[in-house]
């Protein structure tokens, strides 16, 4: 678990596939294959995050690992303007 919340760091879209390809952890914490296919290409922390949040007792996320996910929404968020910043100003 360290290990890929390190390598997170560097290639959060990395891990979240290794996760959904070799673990069964995103498989349980979504009904479908659409949602971690998107949170993949758009929101790869908040998948992490949601999918490690999930408990496998049936009550999904609940109470304080919301506010980690929404944490992790404002990272993506933070990301993704961050780049749209770097290419404003980069002519």
């Amino acid at each position: 678990m360290c290990l890929l919340l390190i390598l997170a760091l560097f290639a959060p879209r990395l891990v979240f596939a290794l996760m959904w390809i070799f673990g069964d952890r995103v498989d349980v914490a979504f009904s479908s294959w659409i949602w971690p296919l998107l949170l993949l290409i758009f929101l790869p922390w908040t998948g992490i995050i949601y999918t490690f949040m999930w408990t496998t007792d049936g009550l999904g996320v609940h109470g304080i690992e919301w506010l980690w996910v929404g944490l992790a929404v404002v990272i993506d968020l933070m990301s993704w303007s961050s780049r749209a910043a770097k290419n404003r100003y980069a002519y």
